[in-house]
């Protein structure tokens, strides 16, 4: 019997949004970092940039391509079961990277398993946790949930980037194992899957009301048949196709590349990675006000705006580096972060709008598409780099691709918000 929260001063719902917050600023953080190990492996390994470089974009391929099969296995086994195994995942592939002797085990450990494990902590673990626990406010917590990621680049980067500095590449390696396993705690001990487990309503809803029907099963199978049914709907292809284009701005090239391009122009590395550190501390607030913008304008005109104003940001980017920080270099800076993942929350409410209950796993696909565009462009830009000697062509395509973006947003059609029911996609979106 479901009881009321009205006496209660904090609805549950909001514990378990704080400590998914906390995995994923971990999540965040665990992927944050190669781009501060990518000149002292090459120093110590004498590996090209574009070798490492694959290591990453391989991370950053199962980061998206993991999100719906895990969207799906929470389905099956639990949120909280499976938030621990990829933290489980995380702290072994960072570990095992102290006893690297050839490229291929960067692969194995820093592709392979960190992308495994912090896949499965990706942006659908913030949709299956804000569709599960809450009806009201899902715009906001999204947006916050979101924030996460930016919060962990804030934590950790700089601090990487003095352990590599001043302890080398290995410790920083540890300090990820022991932090992941941390929170793996954190998440055994407080996350609970559905709001039912503690005898609660999500927040928002009414006590009588249903919780939505969910496909259970093979989680492959589910996840699977999930993109056979929305890859009918124009709706997802416009969404993965922007989303695609938001990985290759944001992980993929920024996150990855911008300390060597700027270490390229005499910048310190520990000087550049606090740059991308602030681009984290307004990303927190850009996030964050994005997720109340999408509970009240139409979020087709989000993200039209944010993927201009990207694109216009990455054209006069090559000009801003510099052996010191300059005032135009901060400004970059500050817009860019408030612009990074602002994308997310519409783009969630957009997949609610036209896939109801199954939003989290397609949304899972959709994700999936962010991290092929950032593991495409993460090893083109290190081509690039080793080419041409620097990343000007990486960055001008990059703001060409956003303007893309945005002709596929205005494109993407309202309909009736029609709930589906497992095993098809709304009437309104199969219809277009």
């Amino acid at each position: 019997m479901i009881s009321t929260v009205s006496a209660r001063r904090v609805h549950p719902a909001w514990w378990m949004a704080a400590v998914a917050f906390i995995a994923l600023v971990g999540a965040a953080a665990f992927r944050s970092v190669p781009g501060v190990f990518m000149n002292p492996l090459h120093d110590e390994f004498g590996w090209p940039h574009s070798v490492i470089s694959a290591a990453v974009s391989l991370n950053l391929l199962l980061f998206g391509l993991t999100a719906p099969f895990a969207a799906a296995l929470m389905v099956r086994f639990g949120i909280r079961r499976v938030t621990v195994t990829a933290l489980l995942l995380v702290a072994a592939g960072s570990g095992l990277t102290v006893f690297m002797t050839a490229s291929w085990q960067l692969v194995v450990c820093w592709g392979l398993l960190v992308g495994l494990g912090t896949g499965s902590m990706a942006l659908a673990f913030v949709s299956t946790v804000v569709d599960r626990w809450f009806v009201a406010r899902r715009g906001l917590v999204s947006g916050v949930l979101t924030a996460g990621s930016a919060t962990g680049q804030l934590i950790f980067l700089p601090l990487a980037a003095v352990l590599v500095e001043d302890f080398g590449w290995r410790v920083a390696s540890l300090t990820i194992a022991g932090a992941a396993l941390l929170v793996g705690v954190l998440v055994r001990l407080v996350l609970r899957d559905q709001p039912r487990d503690l005898g609660v309503a999500a927040y928002g809803a009414a006590d009588a009301e249903p919780e939505q029907a969910l496909e259970r099963g093979n989680p492959a199978v589910v996840a699977l048949r999930t993109l056979r049914d929305a890859a009918r709907v124009p709706a997802f292809w416009l969404l993965a196709g922007g989303f695609a284009i938001c990985g290759a701005s944001t992980n993929g090239l920024v996150n990855t590349h911008f300390v060597p391009a700027a270490h390229d122009h005499g910048m310190p590395t520990t000087m550049a990675a606090g740059l991308l550190a602030v681009i984290g501390v307004f990303d927190v607030a850009g996030t964050v006000l994005s997720g109340w913008l999408t509970d009240k304008i139409n979020p087709r005109i989000l993200l039209a705006v944010y993927y201009t104003l990207r694109g216009l940001s990455l054209f006069v980017l090559p000009q801003l580096f510099a052996p010191s920080v300059e005032a135009n270099m901060v400004l970059f800076v500050v817009f860019y972060g408030l612009d990074w993942v602002a994308t997310v929350p519409p783009t969630m409410a957009l997949c609610r709008e036209h896939f109801g209950p199954r939003a989290s796993v397609v949304f899972g696909w959709v994700f999936a598409s962010h991290q092929v565009g950032a593991a495409a462009i993460a090893s083109i830009a290190g081509v690039v780099r080793d080419q041409f000697g620097d990343y000007a062509a990486a960055w001008y395509g990059a703001g060409l691709l956003c303007l893309l973006a945005t002709a596929f947003s205005v494109s993407i059609r309202r309909v009736a918000a029609t709930p589906a029911t497992p095993g098809e996609v709304t009437a309104g979106s199969a219809s277009r």
